[in-house]
C-alpha cells in the first residue's frame, strides 16, 4: 500500500510539474516611466521645434497655419497670442520653430530666413538673417536652441548645416554640410544643447541624431533606419532634460525614444492611434524646467499631449 502511494505521488508530481511548464506564470509588464496626462487641441503643425516650454512653465507654439505664436499655461489653457502673415517686424511667413533662453525672451524662425526674438509677451525685440547661403543666412531653418550661455543654434534643413549667433545676432560659427559621414547632415531638424554644452541634433534622412561640442566638433552619433529600439523611422525632433536625458520624437513610428547623453536607450512610449498616449507622427518633444513633464507635439491629432514621470 506505501509503495502505491507512493507511485501515485510521484505521478502527480510530475503532471504539476507539467502543467506548470506548459502555463507558465508571466511576469508583469512594468508601466512605462512616463504616463499620460492631459492634452489641448491645435492647429496642425510641422516638422522640428514647434513647440517650447519657458523657465516659467508655460508653453508657446508655433501656430504656421495662422503665422503667429500662441503661448498657453502648463495644461494648456489660452494665455495670448502675436503676429500675423507678413514681412515686418514682429510678423511671420509660416513660423517653423521656436526656442526660448534663461531669461524668457522667445526666438522664432520663419519662412523669409530670418530670426526673430521677443520679451515673454511678444513685444519686438530684434531680428537678424536673410534667405541665403550667406553666414548668417538661411533656407529652412527648422531648428533653433538657446544654450545657458545665452548663444544661439539654427538648424538649415536645405543647407545641411548648423549656424550659431550671440543672443542678438552676431555670428559665431558654422557647421555641417551634406552627407552621412561624421559631423554630415542629410535634412537636419530639431536641435537642442544639453545643460553642459553638447548640440544635440536629429536628422531626419540620416535616421539618427549625432551630438557635438559647443563649436561644433564631431563628439559622437547613434541610430540607424528601423523599428527597433534605438532605430528611427524618421527623428524630428530632440530635447534634452534636466539630468542629461536625451528625448527623440520619431515620426513615423510614432513614438518617443530616450537615452542617455551619450546615446544608450533607456525607454520608450507612444503607438499609432488617436487615444490618450497615442500618436499620428509626432512631430516635436519638448521637455518642463523640472524635468518632470514631456510635451509631445501630435501632429495629425491636431494636439500637444503632455506626460509625466512616474514617481
Amino acid at each position: 500500500m506505501k509503495r502505491l502511494i507512493g507511485i501515485m505521488a510521484a505521478f502527480c508530481g510530475v503532471v504539476l510539474l507539467g502543467a506548470c511548464e506548459e502555463s507558465p506564470t508571466e511576469p508583469p509588464k512594468p508601466e512605462p516611466e512616463w504616463a499620460y496626462e492631459g492634452q489641448w487641441h491645435t492647429p496642425c503643425p510641422l516638422m522640428g521645434d514647434w513647440l517650447a516650454v519657458a523657465p516659467d512653465g508655460n508653453v508657446y507654439l508655433a501656430d504656421q497655419d495662422n503665422h503667429c505664436v500662441k503661448y498657453f499655461t502648463s495644461t494648456g489653457s489660452f494665455l495670448g497670442k502675436w503676429g500675423s502673415w507678413g514681412f515686418e517686424n514682429g510678423q511671420f511667413v509660416f513660423p517653423e520653430a521656436l526656442a526660448i533662453a534663461a531669461n524668457g525672451n522667445v526666438y522664432v524662425t520663419d519662412g523669409t530666413g530670418r530670426v526673430q526674438y521677443f520679451n515673454a509677451g511678444g513685444s519686438f525685440l530684434g531680428k537678424w538673417g536673410s534667405w541665403g547661403t550667406g553666414e548668417g543666412q538661411f533656407y529652412e531653418p527648422t531648428g533653433i536652441a538657446v544654450a545657458g550661455n545665452g548663444n544661439v543654434y539654427v538648424s538649415d534643413a536645405d543647407l545641411n548645416r548648423v549656424q550659431y549667433f550671440t543672443s542678438t545676432g552676431k555670428f559665431l560659427g558654422k557647421w555641417g554640410s551634406s552627407g552621412f559621414g561624421d559631423g554630415e547632415f542629410d535634412v537636419p531638424r530639431g536641435l537642442d544643447v544639453a545643460p553642459n554644452g553638447t548640440v544635440y541634433v536629429a536628422e531626419q534622412r540620416n535616421y539618427r541624431v549625432q551630438f557635438f561640442t559647443p563649436k561644433g566638433s564631431f563628439q559622437g552619433k547613434w541610430g540607424s533606419a528601423g523599428t527597433g529600439d534605438g532605430q528611427f523611422a524618421e527623428p524630428l525632433d530632440v530635447d534634452v532634460a534636466p539630468n542629461g536625458t536625451v528625448f527623440v520624437a520619431d515620426c513615423d513610428s510614432d513614438r518617443i525614444q530616450y537615452f542617455t547623453a551619450a546615446g544608450s536607450f533607456q525607454g520608450k512610449w507612444g503607438k499609432n492611434g488617436t487615444g490618450n498616449g497615442e500618436f499620428i507622427s509626432p512631430v516635436s518633444v519638448e521637455m518642463s524646467p523640472d524635468g518632470k513633464r514631456a510635451y509631445v507635439g501630435d501632429e495629425w491629432n491636431f494636439r500637444v499631449q503632455y506626460f509625466k514621470k512616474r514617481d
